[in-house]
């Protein structure tokens, strides 16, 4: 499934979309931690998490990952929400809990 693919199913609402729709989503990864989402979130993931700030953005960066979705009704702060425009990044958010925002992901690419 490609990150398009996941915004077109409007599973999610779209807060930013960025540059490589087309980028394949190979997983979900749910963490709130950031230095371990540095360390161990897997190149193209769909990261679920709660954290809204620019060192979110940054990490998803270094990690390489697809697209991150904003779990639990969390939202970017301003600061990260000008950041995740000038990276193109995208950026996707629900009221779901991170773990069943990550298995409606998890779904989607497994069938």
């Amino acid at each position: 499934m490609t990150v398009q693919q996941l915004v077109d199913s409007e599973i999610f609402q779209v807060v930013n979309i960025g540059e490589d729709t087309g980028r394949k989503i190979e997983k979900p990864f749910c963490c709130d931690l950031l230095s371990v989402a540095m360390g161990k979130a897997p190149s193209g993931c769909a990261w679920v998490t709660v954290m809204g700030n620019m060192n979110t953005l940054a990490v998803a960066t270094l990690a390489d990952a697809a697209c991150v979705i904003m779990a639990e009704g969390a939202v970017l702060d301003e600061i990260a929400m000008k950041k995740a425009r000038e990276q193109e990044i995208t950026v996707l958010k629900t009221e779901e809990p991170i773990f069943e925002a990550a298995l409606k992901v998890y779904h989607l690419i497994n069938g």
